[in-house]
C-alpha cells in the first residue's frame, strides 16, 4: 500500500515538473529552437513546451541546405494553423536581432531612422529589436501638426538618452534638424558668391518680390529683378513650389542675405536689338540725348548707340549740338558692336 502510494506521489510531481514546462505562446514572442522534420512546404520546429511549430519554406534562405537538427531563433507569427501548429517566422528573428544588435551599437549623438508604431499627446513610440524608442512631444518635428498621422511613417532622430540595461532609447527629430540645418547652412555660405548660377524653389509670394529657398537657406529676388519689363505682380512671374534658375547679385554674409536676380539670366530686350544690327549696315534713328562727345541715338527697332563727335564730321571744330539737335531723326551707319557690353558705335550718313 505505502509503494502504491509513493508510486501515485512520484507520477502526481511529474506531471506537475512537466506543466511548469509548458510555454504560453503569443505573437511576436522570439524562441530558440531546432529542427525536428524536414517537408516540402517547410519544416516542424521545436521551441519547447506541448506544441510543436511550423516553420514555412519561404520563410529560410537556401531551404534545401536546411537539416534536422540545425538550431535557430524564430518569431511567433500566428498561433495555429489548420493543422494545429504554431506558425513561425525565421526571417522575422532575423531581422529583430539584427535590428537589437544595430541599437547596441547606438551612442548618444548617434542618428537612426525607425517606423513610427505608436503615438498619444506624450510623443511618439517605435521598437528597434529588444529597444523601445520614444521621442517627446516637444521633441518631434516644428513641422508636425498631428501626431496621429506621424503612425506608418518613417524618420529619423538623434538618440539623446540610451538605457541599454532596460532597452530603452529617448531621441530628438527637433534636434537632428538642426544639426542638419546648421551643416547645409555652414556649406552655403561657404559655396555662395556674386555672380554664381543656383536653382531655388520659391517660397513664398510677396507684394515686392519671393522668398526663394536655395540649398536650404532663403534668399530674397526684388521685383525689380524679376523682368526687364514693368511687373505688376511678382506672381506674373513666379509661381510658389515651382524651381528656377537664378544669379546671385549681392552676398551679405554679415546679415545672412542674399539676392537673387531672374532677369540677369534673360536676353535684355537692349541686347536683343543690338544682335539684329549688322556691322556696315545703315538704320535710321533719334537723337535721345546731347553729350560733350557725341550723341545717343535709338534705333528703329529699339537699339541705342553712341555716335561720337569725331564720327559725325570732318571738322576738329565744331560741336556735336551744331551738327544734330536732340529729337532729330538721323541716318547712321553701324561701325562696330559689342554684344557682351551692349554697346553699339555709329557714323553719322545724314540729317533727316
Amino acid at each position: 500500500m505505502e509503494e502504491k502510494n509513493k508510486k501515485e506521489d512520484i507520477e502526481k510531481f511529474d506531471m506537475e515538473a512537466v506543466e511548469k514546462t509548458f510555454t504560453s505562446y503569443k505573437k511576436g514572442q522570439m524562441f530558440d529552437g531546432v529542427v525536428v522534420i524536414k517537408r516540402e512546404d517547410g519544416c516542424v520546429f521545436n521551441i519547447g513546451g506541448k506544441n510543436d511549430a511550423f516553420l514555412p519554406k519561404e520563410e529560410v534562405d537556401n531551404y534545401q541546405n536546411l537539416k534536422i537538427g540545425d538550431r535557430f531563433k524564430v518569431i511567433i507569427i500566428n498561433s495555429k494553423n489548420e493543422d494545429g501548429m504554431i506558425v513561425v517566422s525565421k526571417s522575422l528573428a532575423d531581422n529583430q536581432i539584427l535590428a537589437t544588435q544595430n541599437a547596441n551599437k547606438l551612442k548618444l549623438g548617434s542618428k537612426f531612422s525607425f517606423v513610427v508604431t505608436r503615438a498619444d499627446n506624450n510623443g511618439l513610440y517605435s521598437k528597434m529589436g529588444e529597444y523601445e524608442i520614444f521621442i517627446p512631444i516637444n521633441e518631434i518635428s516644428e513641422k508636425t501638426r498631428d501626431v496621429r498621422r506621424c503612425v506608418g511613417k518613417q524618420y529619423e532622430a538623434m538618440a539623446t538618452e540610451i538605457d541599454k540595461e532596460n532597452k530603452k532609447i529617448i531621441a530628438s527629430i527637433k534636434l537632428l534638424e538642426n544639426k542638419i540645418r546648421e551643416n547645409v547652412e555652414t556649406l552655403f555660405w561657404n559655396s555662395i558668391f556674386i555672380n554664381k548660377i543656383v536653382k531655388g524653389k520659391v517660397k513664398k509670394i510677396l507684394d515686392y518680390g519671393a522668398i526663394v529657398e536655395v540649398n536650404g537657406v532663403d534668399c530674397f529676388v526684388h521685383i525689380s529683378n524679376l523682368s526687364y519689363d514693368r511687373v505688376s505682380s511678382p506672381s506674373s512671374v513666379l509661381k510658389e513650389g515651382e524651381e528656377y534658375t537664378f544669379k546671385v547679385i549681392e552676398v551679405d554674409r554679415e546679415n545672412k542675405r542674399v539676392s537673387l536676380s531672374y532677369k540677369a539670366l534673360l536676353e535684355s530686350p537692349r541686347l536683343l536689338a543690338i544682335k539684329e544690327l549688322h556691322v556696315g549696315a545703315i538704320y535710321k534713328g533719334v537723337v535721345i540725348k546731347i553729350l560733350k562727345f557725341g550723341a545717343i541715338i535709338k534705333l528703329e527697332n529699339g537699339a541705342t548707340g553712341l555716335l561720337h563727335i569725331k564720327n559725325a564730321t570732318d571738322s576738329n571744330n565744331k560741336r556735336i549740338y551744331e551738327i544734330v539737335k536732340l529729337d532729330q531723326k538721323v541716318e547712321v551707319e553701324v561701325l562696330d558692336k559689342d554684344e557682351e557690353e551692349e554697346r553699339v558705335s555709329f557714323k553719322l550718313i545724314s540729317v533727316l
